[in-house]
């Protein structure tokens, strides 16, 4: 195989039959759209919608040391984790710069499931092999073992509770149990990359299509419809949700990210990257670096990833990710901006598009907050 040819998931042939748009995202064939990107965001705010998410990446950690091992190679406290329950972590570099986000499902007692991105998931895999040296816990390249599906919207608990048994009331967010969902047996996870609630659902994936089958079935009465990337890129947007590659890169601690939150210093033992993230954590206290903010477009015209931020004529920040908002009905942007224009509210601020000056609102994050 060469290394140009892109990976296909178990839903491949579903996707085409579907009238997928399909696009190359890091080296796999996914869907982009199926027809309106915004009819399919609106759909998941709304009702439901239905993803393949098969290209993330799971990479299985057991043995007697496995807590040890991820508490070592994590920012977070693995170890405090309690089985069945799941955690939002990072993996950085010895220098504190972010190689991943992830999330972390205690599965067993020495079992533990991590879940890269898909466009770091060798990296990831490489890194935990490599810090795994010395601890009695072995590391797995599950990819291939995965199919993962989601159902997220308002809708989906209802859809999820007709074709299972298991105990969605009572499971809470971030965590996992196994169960079956129409047959198939999978792990039952209500997380998700949309700002609403729902699921997703890790099966083999022989099992993938008739569990697609069957989800788009139960959810023909509740407005259901497959859903592309590009809507989860935009509802994750609103959600104030950060992408590695946009918001996390390797040039920045989880401090200058504004979720230092997730470094947990009191954890028993050293950790890779402890030392510069303690002067990190230290800088940030005296002098706060550049902040993330929502930008909100007073105009039309969409700000990009790079576009810069300006104020007086000076440029005081970067763009991370933009999009047109289906939900506020205008343009917004997550951005990087010098902490003394970071408040809500700031006047005089805009985006560079193109050499025009845009005006823009400062925000809080997230622009977007579902209902309880």
């Amino acid at each position: 195989m060469s290394s140009t040819e892109l990976r296909h998931t178990a839903l491949d042939a579903l996707h085409r039959s579907l009238g997928a748009t399909m696009t190359d995202f890091a080296g796999w064939d996914m869907p982009l759209r199926y027809g309106s990107e915004r009819d399919e965001h609106v759909a998941v705010r709304t009702r439901a919608g239905l993803f393949d998410l098969s290209h993330m990446g799971e990479i299985t950690v057991t043995g007697a040391g496995a807590a040890a091992l991820l508490n070592h190679a994590l920012v977070g406290n693995i170890a405090s984790v309690g089985v069945g329950r799941a955690r939002y972590t990072m993996i950085c570099q010895a220098d504190g710069g972010i190689l991943d986000d992830l999330i972390v499902y205690r599965l067993a007692e020495t079992e533990y499931m991590v879940v890269a991105n898909a466009s770091n998931a060798q990296v990831v895999l490489d890194a935990l092999t490599e810090r795994a040296e010395g601890f009695d816990a072995e590391v797995r390249d599950d990819r291939d073992a995965y199919a993962l599906i989601a159902v997220q919207g308002p809708e989906s608990p209802g859809i999820l509770k007709s074709l299972t048994d298991a105990d969605l009331d009572g499971l809470k967010y971030y965590a996992g149990l196994p169960g079956t969902v129409a047959g198939v047996p999978a792990l039952i996870a209500r997380t998700g990359y949309t700002g609403e609630d729902g699921f997703e659902l890790f099966v083999k994936p022989e099992h993938a299509v008739e569990l697609w089958q069957a989800l788009t079935k139960a959810g023909e009465g509740a407005g259901l419809v497959p859903c592309g990337l590009s809507c989860r890129d935009t509802l994750r947007l609103e959600a104030g949700m950060p992408l590695y590659g946009r918001e996390l890169t390797t040039a920045l601690t989880p401090f200058d990210a504004g979720l230092g939150r997730v470094v947990k210093f009191e954890k028993e033992g050293d950790f890779v990257g402890r030392e510069a993230l303690a002067e990190a954590a230290a800088r940030a206290e005296l002098k706060p670096p550049r902040v993330l903010v929502g930008l909100v477009a007073e105009g039309r015209r969409i700000p990009r990833a790079g576009f810069a931020v300006v104020s007086g004529g000076a440029v005081i920040g970067e763009v991370t990710s933009g999009a047109p908002s289906p939900t506020l009905g205008k343009p917004i942007a997550m951005a990087y901006v010098d902490a003394a224009h970071a408040a809500p509210g700031t006047e005089g601020v805009g985006v560079d598009i193109r050499g025009s000056h845009e005006p823009f609102e400062v925000v809080a994050l997230p622009f977007y907050k579902r209902q309880k």
